[in-house]
């Protein structure tokens, strides 16, 4: 749910990769000449025919770019006499190895950058491709978007990692998605937000909970109807919410998704006829809990599977595949979702939750993505925002049986509500610690490509009001 999280509006702020070359394309010329005893050394490209050594350019060494191309070893300042490379013990001299070596660690940094973050030159890259590859990215985003990345190969992770769970889960999350983008192009929503995935990803968390809860089990081809039917709606819960929310400048998360779930199993119900889904009931006895029987190893699955409870599941591999999605896209994501399950898992424990729910991940996903959306993502990083975001993570862990109690008497679960309305309330708190800064979401990007904005906004601030 980033790139432009949550929200339709747009953003201009120059996002670069995550990883970035450490010498640059011209390294050589970002360095200032210095006095005539200080040396610098740097990079840069030259032509063959053009690479003379001089007292005003001396080249100390060199080694093959290509067939006309050399990348020569710069040393800036005024030498009071001809040096050679014997004489000079600031001359580098590489040896066969090195050469092969070296421009290879530069290049893989810059390669890495190109499927890290929220890879935005491949998406400049595909709008003058087909249209059907460019909507086979908007829906792989959409995947990704439920916990706000926007990454098409995060997406790709995070299919494998349903496809693990249940393919008959996948299918249905992946129908949702792409009825629900469809949906939103016939209703001619904003095409930077489509494009991003922000119209497909409560619709793939609605085709998976709705084939969670079905009372059909697997392979139950009817429920692809409703499924489809219930997708068409996200688009519309998604505009009307923004209409309302862009007011306090406040993204709507998974609302539309617990909007619409919640309607449908409203709407049909254990007893129904056609689409019965499963019986939630409240707590109506004190449960059996024996501490000594408590499990290292399973509270240690339990991590995992709390991030992939967010997307319904209860495989711990699963859920190690969706941190690594998470960590391709941003190592900040990945970190902060770990600990944001941990934190719910300590709160289940803190009021003797019964072992079973704590095991399943039922604790941990509502505070993983608390912790997530203000650790970073829509609040730039810092040690107090790290500090905010642990806090949002346990409030949200609380609240979230809370409401579970409260739901199950309708007969309904609590989803994402714990994690929307806990993180909607912090991200509304007014603080004068100008440590903690609320992205506006036209500039939210992920956490990273986040704080290089932060630190620009804050320097800004330092010069224009020193005082």
């Amino acid at each position: 749910m980033n790139g432009q999280s949550l929200v339709g509006s747009t953003g201009d702020t120059p996002r670069g990769p995550l990883w970035k070359d450490p010498f640059g394309d011209k390294a050589g010329e970002a360095l200032a000449p210095g006095p005539p005893e200080q040396v610098f050394v740097g990079y840069d490209k030259c032509n063959k025919d053009e690479a003379k050594p001089s007292r005003e350019n001396p080249l100390f060494t060199a080694w093959p770019q290509g067939e006309d191309e050399l990348v020569y070893l710069h040393r800036f300042g005024e030498p009071e006499e001809e040096i050679t490379m014997e004489d000079s013990p600031t001359m580098v001299k590489m040896d066969q190895g090195e050469n092969q070596i070296l421009p290879r660690r530069r290049y893989l940094p810059k390669a890495l950058g190109y499927i890290t973050g929220d890879m935005r030159e491949f998406a400049s890259w595909l709008k003058d491709k087909p249209q059907v590859l460019q909507f086979v990215d908007w829906v792989l985003r959409g995947i990704s978007q439920v916990v706000f990345v926007s990454n098409p190969i995060s997406g790709i992770l995070i299919l494998v990692g349903l496809l693990v769970q249940n393919p008959w889960w996948a299918l249905n999350g992946c129908v949702g998605t792409v009825v629900s983008t469809l949906t939103a192009l016939l209703l001619a929503q904003d095409r930077s937000a489509i494009a991003a995935g922000l119209h497909g990803y409560n619709a793939t968390l609605l085709g998976i909970l709705m084939a969670v809860f079905s009372d059909k089990g697997n392979y139950f081809w009817w429920l692809l109807l409703p499924v489809s039917a219930m997708s068409m709606t996200c688009p519309i819960f998604s505009s009307a919410l923004n209409s309302l929310f862009c007011k306090w400048d406040l993204p709507v998360f998974t609302l539309p998704f617990n909007m619409a779930l919640s309607m449908y199993l409203s709407a049909t119900g254990h007893y129904n006829l056609f689409f019965p889904s499963k019986l939630f009931k409240p707590v109506t006895a004190v449960p059996n809990v024996t501490w000594p029987d408590l499990s290292a190893l399973q509270l240690l699955k339990s991590l995992p599977v709390g991030v992939g409870q967010i997307y319904g599941c209860d495989n711990p591999w699963t859920g190690g595949i969706f941190l690594c999605a998470l960590l391709l896209s941003s190592p900040l994501m990945c970190l902060h979702a770990a600990i944001g399950s941990l934190l719910g898992i300590a709160a289940g424990l803190s009021l003797s939750e019964p072992f079973e729910n704590i095991y399943l991940g039922l604790w941990g996903f509502n505070s993983s993505l608390a912790c997530i959306a203000i650790g970073g993502m829509f609040v730039a990083l810092t040690w107090q925002t790290h500090i905010l975001a642990l806090a949002c993570a346990l409030f949200t862990a609380y609240l979230g049986v809370s409401l579970s109690h409260v739901m199950a008497m309708a007969g309904l679960p609590a989803c994402t509500w714990p994690f929307c309305l806990a993180t909607l309330l912090f991200l509304l708190l007014t603080m004068k610690n100008a440590n903690i800064y609320r992205m506006p979401l036209s500039k939210v990007t992920y956490p990273e490509e986040n704080r290089i904005f932060f630190l620009q906004v804050k320097k800004k601030r330092m010069v224009e009001s020193p005082l």
